[in-house]
């Protein structure tokens, strides 16, 4: 589970269920395991044999609010997290649980105070640490985010998502060389992860160094075909390396892809024959 592993993970999570029935520790992280598996049925399931096993455990609280978080039902999912919270003060999953949707929400400043809560009943949950980092890299509060995922990897430094998020951070502030390291870091440990090496083709781009990023990103497009933004910075590639044709292909591919950002597609098709670089247009 915590190297995103969910399918052998669940494998795992169902011979708990078949040796301990009746134990609901561990029920709040499998739920969340099915939550990104995107497994509804199997997590309504599992909400519905929480309770009926034991409608006091905040464990079977998260299990539910997992349930409402997939169906987009955020405050409805954060209202069952502080039932859980309401069972057991300590429940440090619970407040990372709440920060997540509160995140959902774009209300950060209820999400920061969560994970907050969180680290003080558990220094060593590196879940809020990368909580509170993803906030202040959407903020654009590079240096904060930089020190919360190093203290997120810290404590879990097999995850592969966190070594993908450290590199963002680090290509944001121009530290180049360090981030494709980190970026690197990300694909060892989970060579199917797409994003780690599409941000690296992005490093890369910024660096100028334009054929490396398109041999990235044929790599991406391989185990990713339909990724409209694997096509479209494609594009814009080849267009700075004057490949007008195949910048044109793979501009029209990101289009049938993702109709919905037509603009910006055809905007960028519009001036091929411009030498403009169109840097900060990315879908």
């Amino acid at each position: 589970f915590e190297m995103a592993d969910y399918r052998v993970a669940q494998e795992s999570f169902e011979k708990m269920r078949l040796v301990a029935p009746s134990r609901t520790a561990g029920l709040e992280v499998y739920s969340t395991n099915l939550w990104h598996l995107k497994e509804e049925v199997a997590l309504c399931y599992l909400a519905q044999q929480a309770v009926e096993m034991d409608k006091r455990s905040p464990e079977a609280w998260c299990v539910i609010g997992n349930c409402f978080s997939l169906q987009k039902e955020h405050d409805v999912a954060i209202k069952f997290f502080q039932r859980a919270l309401q069972l057991d003060p300590n429940f440090t999953y619970a407040y990372t649980l709440s920060g997540h949707e509160y995140v959902s929400n774009e209300d950060f400043e209820k999400a920061v105070a969560c994970y907050r809560h969180a680290i003080r009943t558990d220094s060593r949950h590196y879940n809020a640490w990368y909580g509170l980092g993803t906030i202040y890299y959407r903020q654009e509060k590079y240096e904060l985010a930089e020190y919360h995922f190093r203290r997120a990897l810290a404590i879990n430094s097999r995850s592969s998502v966190l070594y993908c998020y450290l590199g963002m951070v680090l290509h944001e502030s121009r530290k180049y060389e360090v981030a494709l390291k980190m970026l690197q870091y990300a694909t060892e440990l989970e060579p199917a992860n797409p994003q780690a090496k599409f941000q690296r083709a992005n490093v890369l781009r910024t660096m100028e160094c334009y054929e490396a990023a398109l041999e990235e990103l044929m790599s991406v497009r391989d185990s990713a075909p339909r990724e409209a933004s694997v096509h479209f910075l494609m594009g814009k590639i080849c267009k700075q390396l004057g490949r007008r044709d195949e910048a044109m292909i793979h501009f029209t591919t990101a289009l049938d892809l993702d109709p919905k950002d037509s603009n910006m597609i055809k905007l960028s098709i519009d001036k091929l024959d411009s030498s403009d670089i169109d840097e900060e247009d990315d879908l």
